[in-house]
């Protein structure tokens, strides 16, 4: 009688295991998807906000330059409004990458914030549109993309 007690928890253990693992699997991709899908609008605000400074400056002849007072102000206000992640160089680099990629099609897709800045540092355009394509394909990860360059 034991014996078929235990046959018959391992047969229901079985099954169980099967459900979670598909349930752990189902939410692993769904995490996945959410990421992906909050990184591309993020990339894709702050290519939007490097085109509203680069407007702003045509329009008002303002450069700028390292040592220009636009993006400091601009940085300070983000921060008080909006909290971290708005640092000169951070604000610095959403104007490089409108430059770099001033056609929003041509942004690279599936790409981190941190992979975009380490490839706006790339001056040669075919050069970086060939550790852009790379590092698709071969999935580098920030830290390799960083030695490729």
């Amino acid at each position: 009688m034991k014996k078929r007690l235990l046959i018959t928890k391992k047969i229901k253990e079985k099954p169980y295991k099967t459900l979670l693992n598909s349930i752990d699997s189902l939410l692993k991709r769904a995490r996945s998807h959410v990421f992906r899908q909050i990184n591309t609008f993020l990339v894709k605000t702050y290519w939007e906000i490097g085109e509203h400074i680069v407007t702003y400056e045509q329009k008002t002849n303002e450069k700028a330059d390292y040592g220009s007072q636009l993006l400091d102000k601009i940085s300070y206000d983000l921060r008080k409004n909006h909290g971290k992640g708005f640092s000169r160089s951070n604000v610095f680099n959403f104007r490089r990458f409108y430059l770099a990629y001033p056609k929003i099609q041509s942004m690279p897709g599936f790409l981190s914030w941190t992979h975009i800045v380490s490839l706006i540092s790339v001056s040669d355009v075919l050069a970086r549109s060939f550790y852009e394509k790379e590092c698709i394909i071969q999935k580098w990860s920030t830290r390799e993309l960083d030695r490729q360059i």
